[in-house]
């Protein structure tokens, strides 16, 4: 088997586990899914720490607007009446006003809140460091155990136009934020093995890595038009503070070796006048310590 140590914008996402004899094309669609839903599951865990605080979000009709523009326009938040998380909710308002401010109790958020963190760790990029592969099942199991989590705090579901809602449905519209410009297209996803493009045009992952089957080599992710990624340093971050740390040092023992005097010697053994006597003697190496 061959493992992709798949990279984007130079940091580390994910180990990919593959063989030769697929094809780039395969390889950059599973690679470009696995990416994307990991991406997916890092936006549903911001919006679920923030539904945990306060509550589901406002009507598309309610949203951005104040207080007194919502009592003067006779506006009803009618799914926040429907949605009431398991155990009641204690009203603590969004400094932002995106949701209607009905957080549920400690025991349900902390349920939501150990979804997250279960759900991050199955898809973070310490897996690397672990030297685990991480496959679209994972991020699919990791998307499940978030919708399980909202589930049992919302059992009646969260509003439809609740974005956590439609991450869960794949209907989210990502149109005008951040996070579009962050999700790489899988029909024209780029892959780049050592500084030159895997083109997707029937060959295979062997054509451009080599035969040898059990190897692990660094694969990067591009979106189309961006060209061609930076070429991997010749050391790594930790090989690079060995060496600035092994330099610093030897610049210290030679600032020590200058500032010694030049008659530093006369405190050698082999400068001592009365050497040779004392070696006739037995004198030498004579410890003046008390005996136990």
């Amino acid at each position: 088997m061959v493992i992709l140590h798949v990279k984007h914008n130079d940091q580390n996402q994910f180990l990919f586990e593959t063989t030769l004899k697929t094809s780039v094309e395969e390889v950059a669609s599973k690679i470009t899914a696995i990416y994307n839903g990991r991406l997916k599951i890092n936006r549903i865990c911001g919006e679920m720490e923030e539904l945990a605080k306060h509550g589901t979000l406002y009507p598309p009709e309610i949203l951005g607007l104040t207080p007194e523009q919502v009592q003067e326009m006779k506006l009803v938040d009618t799914w926040g009446e429907k949605c009431i998380p398991s155990g009641g909710y204690t009203m603590v308002e969004d400094p932002i006003g995106r949701r209607n401010g009905k957080q549920p109790r400690k025991e349900m958020q902390e349920v939501l809140h150990k979804a997250v963190k279960d759900a991050k760790e199955m898809i973070s990029k310490n897996l690397v460091l672990q030297h685990k592969c991480l496959t679209m099942k994972m991020v699919q199991q990791a998307v499940s155990l978030l919708k399980g989590a909202t589930m049992i705090v919302y059992p009646m579901k969260l509003p439809p136009h609740d974005v956590i809602r439609m991450e869960f449905e794949n209907i989210e519209d990502l149109s005008g934020t951040q996070a579009s410009l962050e999700v790489v297209d899988p029909a024209t996803a780029q892959l780049w093995f050592c500084g030159k493009e895997m083109y997707r045009d029937g060959k295979v992952l062997g054509d451009y890595v080599g035969k040898i089957e059990n190897c692990k080599v660094i694969v990067k992710l591009t979106k189309r038009g961006q060209g061609p990624p930076a070429r991997e340093p010749i050391m790594s971050e930790e090989q690079r503070k060995e060496f600035m740390l092994h330099a610093y040092r030897r610049q210290e023992e030679l600032k020590k070796l200058d500032a010694d005097d030049d008659d530093n010697y006369f405190n050698s053994e082999w400068a001592d006048s009365n050497n040779l006597k004392k070696t006739f003697h037995g004198l030498n190496n004579i410890s003046w310590r008390p005996g136990k």
